[in-house]
């Protein structure tokens, strides 16, 4: 069913596409800078979490999958036209599948968005981790935006439940790798699962260093509050219709990625559904139905031009096509995407709205959660 799903959705050309995954990287390879996507950009914020996936951290890691789209919004809410960018690095120890596995900074969150979701706590079973590793590679790694863009913000958000190696001699060790991380404008916050006393002195100190927040967590990442909505459904009707506005080009292999990921999307929670549509429409402006580029109708629209594309690089249907045939049915996609996204600006103002109210009836009652202490941290750091 899946090949079937693959080949009807290439030969049509029409579908959801992200950009080439971010692959992991071993500790000592840099991690490569995405493109900038645009010399327009006057502010900046760069999120990296960096996250124990050892098998004591199952539920949180879990929790974050389900709560990492709403955490996207705190952002795009507020700065709405900043350039956001979020990047990964899972960490466990020596002697386990990986040690680290990073991806890097990237506009691209549905892309970020899959590589959470193939997070699987494992590993562990020795108290300390490889922290002090995790921590040099997303410090030292990742391409953090340089602090002479101003209006930038750069926060790294580190998340576990157990103390560093402090015996791993080929390791940097934390209070130097936070001086570095200090001296890149990187604010630096400490996340403790659980109540592992070991931890909590050092996850303390790294924040206090960090110029950042201690925030403890239950063990599971605390009570995960999904709100359903009776806009949910409304918004992904909407947002499948949009979906069929892209066009998709590049290599084939990409165009495959395209299919593949698009098929994820659909199986995504309805909530989870709504949140992502609704941080696309924002950041896009309407322009933009995906995140990561890849897609002809909002690159026409930001001003590349047809004729700078290789014909091959063209969805199958389009290589058929007239110059002018071509034209015109991107002016037809361009029409009916802009009537679309203006119907689920709304239906995100109204769902914003009932979200709200929702949110102010249950205070008191949600308790620390790992997505509600990193959306408090974000609206207070978020320059």
């Amino acid at each position: 069913m899946q090949s079937l799903f693959k080949t009807l959705f290439l030969t049509a050309a029409l579908a959801l596409p992200l950009s080439s995954p971010l692959f992991a990287q071993d500790a000592q390879e840099p991690l490569p800078t995405p493109p900038v996507e645009s010399q327009r950009i006057q502010q900046q914020v760069d999120v990296v979490f960096v996250i124990d996936t050892t098998g004591s951290m199952a539920g949180l890691i879990e929790g974050a999958k389900r709560k990492v789209w709403a955490i996207a919004n705190t952002i795009i809410d507020q700065r709405p036209n900043a350039r956001i960018r979020i990047g990964l690095v899972a960490y466990r120890d020596i002697g386990d599948e990986y040690v680290t596995r990073a991806y890097p900074l990237s506009t691209d969150i549905q892309g970020i968005y899959g590589k959470l979701l193939s997070f699987q706590a494992d590993g562990g079973g020795d108290t300390p981790e490889s922290v002090n590793e995790a921590l040099d590679v997303a410090v030292g790694k990742q391409p953090w935006v340089s602090t002479s863009m101003p209006g930038s913000s750069r926060i790294l958000f580190l998340v576990g439940d157990a103390p560093p190696h402090m015996d791993y001699q080929q390791d940097r060790k934390y209070p130097e790798i936070i001086k570095a991380a200090r001296q890149k404008g990187i604010i630096v916050n400490a996340v403790q699962a659980g109540d592992m006393a070991a931890t909590r002195p050092i996850w303390q100190e790294i924040a206090q260093r960090g110029g950042g927040e201690y925030i403890a967590i239950p063990q599971d990442g605390g009570r995960v509050v999904v709100i359903d909505t009776p806009y949910d459904n409304e918004i992904i009707i909407i947002q499948k219709k949009l979906n069929a506005t892209v066009i998709p080009y590049g290599s084939r292999a990409k165009q495959s990625e395209v299919a593949d990921r698009a098929h994820a999307y659909e199986s995504a929670p309805a909530p989870a559904a709504a949140d992502m549509s609704s941080y696309v429409n924002k950041s896009g402006k309407g322009k933009a139905v995906i995140t990561g580029g890849g897609d002809l109708v909002a690159e026409i629209q930001e001003g590349r031009q047809l004729a700078d594309i290789p014909p091959a690089e063209l969805p199958p249907a389009m290589q058929k096509m007239s110059r002018a045939e071509q034209t015109a049915y991107i002016a037809r996609q361009t029409r009916e995407r802009d009537d679309l996204s203006r119907q689920l600006a709304e239906k995100v103002r109204q769902r914003d709205a009932f979200m709200r109210e929702a949110d102010r009836k249950d205070t008191g009652k949600q308790g620390d959660s790992f997505d509600r202490a990193v959306a408090r941290t974000l609206e207070k750091q978020i320059k």
